[in-house]
């Protein structure tokens, strides 16, 4: 079982050196992008953390609508700025959560949560876009929640929605590269 998390870490890491390096690969790579996606192992691990699943502070969650129609009118600088506030935004909650609570089950899975956004927020910062360079903004009022369950639901739409979506719209620059 060790071994087991041992090699996936490490296939992990080595899927995200390519993406550091390259952040175009990320978008080229299916594969890299499924790889750095823990939020299934975050809530299989969130199972086995008895009477844990419930935070002490409130932690602010990150925007996850998507209005397809509007989402499309936007520029790549304005969708990545978007995507690049809400992760800021859970980040920040993450770490204030962390710093006020004990050490245990629910502070090492936000800890590898914390770390996985950092992860995006590399890559994404990372990425050369054209066009005039965007503020992040929310594109949201944010709302909040003491469920871990419910971070890592919220987390989970943010990956698999926003930043699939503008990754997938990114894909034609794949074939240039």
């Amino acid at each position: 079982m060790a071994l087991s998390r041992l090699l996936l870490l490490f296939m992990v890491a080595s899927e995200l050196r390519d993406a550091e390096t390259k952040p175009i690969e990320f978008v080229c790579n299916k594969g890299a992008r499924r790889a750095i996606n823990i939020v299934a192992e975050l809530k299989s691990a969130l199972s086995e953390c008895y009477g844990s699943t419930t935070l002490s502070t409130p932690v602010q969650l990150p925007c996850t609508e998507l209005h397809v129609a509007s989402w499309e009118n936007r520029s790549d600088q304005e969708k990545r700025g978007d995507i690049i506030a809400s992760l800021k935004l859970l980040v920040e909650s993450v770490k204030v959560f962390k710093a006020q609570s004990q050490p245990g089950c629910a502070a090492s899975l936000l800890q590898r949560l914390e770390n996985n956004i950092n992860n995006y927020l590399l890559i994404l910062t990372q990425l050369q876009l054209s066009g005039p360079a965007v503020s992040p903004g929310l594109s949201c009022v944010p709302r909040s929640t003491q469920s871990l369950s419910t971070v890592l639901l919220n987390y989970n739409q943010l990956i698999s929605g926003k930043l699939e979506r503008f990754v997938i719209n990114l894909e034609d620059r794949c074939n240039s590269n």
